[in-house]
């Protein structure tokens, strides 16, 4: 009896709603070589590892999804939807993202298709309050041509699109700016990772941006 008591009331605990389901879509295009798509694939295993990371996705019950994008017709949902339900899925999931083999190589920058693409995959995740992509990129938009298309759907479906631009070291910032002008979507924000080298500590100091809870 106690024990069908006690069973009954953990069934009745109410079900903590996922908070956030994020889309980390990551560049995989020509400019992207073997060792930089390794700094990335590593990177977010490290982001995601980061022990306030680790306690913001489990705290949220955050839904993660990895998307490989290149070029037009090239993206690819390489890990689908987990819930961040304990540490242990945490490192579950990251360890997957570091070994994953790149889905594309050598092809264009589409990032119209891209953003589309992974604005598509949030159907799976309904229940989720926000919706987020969080995009990576070294390069502005070369073919496709659909970026602004693909900004005014993401603002129409009430999805943030937040960025990390990596730039080359030096003084200026084009890919933030483009990012900032054309794929950012209002309230959203972009980052900048000043070579692929700081593309971890960036991306764990994003995440930690994003998983904040929202104030007012």
């Amino acid at each position: 009896m106690v024990r069908a008591a006690l069973l009954l009331c953990l069934l009745c605990q109410p079900i903590q709603a996922c908070e956030t389901a994020l889309v980390l879509s990551i560049d995989v295009s020509g400019s992207i070589d073997a060792g930089d798509y390794r700094l990335q694939a590593e990177g977010l295993a490290s982001a995601l590892t980061d022990p306030e990371v680790t306690e913001a996705l489990v705290r949220g019950q955050v839904a993660l999804a990895v998307v490989h994008w290149s070029g037009p017709g090239q993206q690819a949902l390489v890990l689908d939807w987990q819930r961040m339900l304990s540490p242990e899925a945490v490192v579950a999931f990251a360890g997957r993202a570091a070994t994953l083999p790149r889905a594309f190589k050598g092809s264009d920058t589409a990032v119209g298709q891209a953003l589309t693409f992974a604005l598509a995959q949030f159907a799976a995740v309904p229940d989720c309050v926000r919706k987020v992509v969080d995009i990576s990129g070294d390069g502005q938009e070369n073919a496709g041509f659909t970026d602004a298309e693909a900004r005014a759907q993401a603002v129409a479906t009430g999805v943030t699109v937040n960025a990390i631009a990596i730039e080359e070291p030096g003084p200026a910032f084009p890919v933030t700016l483009y990012y900032r002008s054309w794929v950012m979507t209002p309230g959203g924000f972009v980052v900048t990772a000043r070579g692929l080298q700081d593309y971890a500590e960036t991306l764990r100091l994003k995440l930690l941006r994003e998983l904040a809870k929202p104030v007012g």
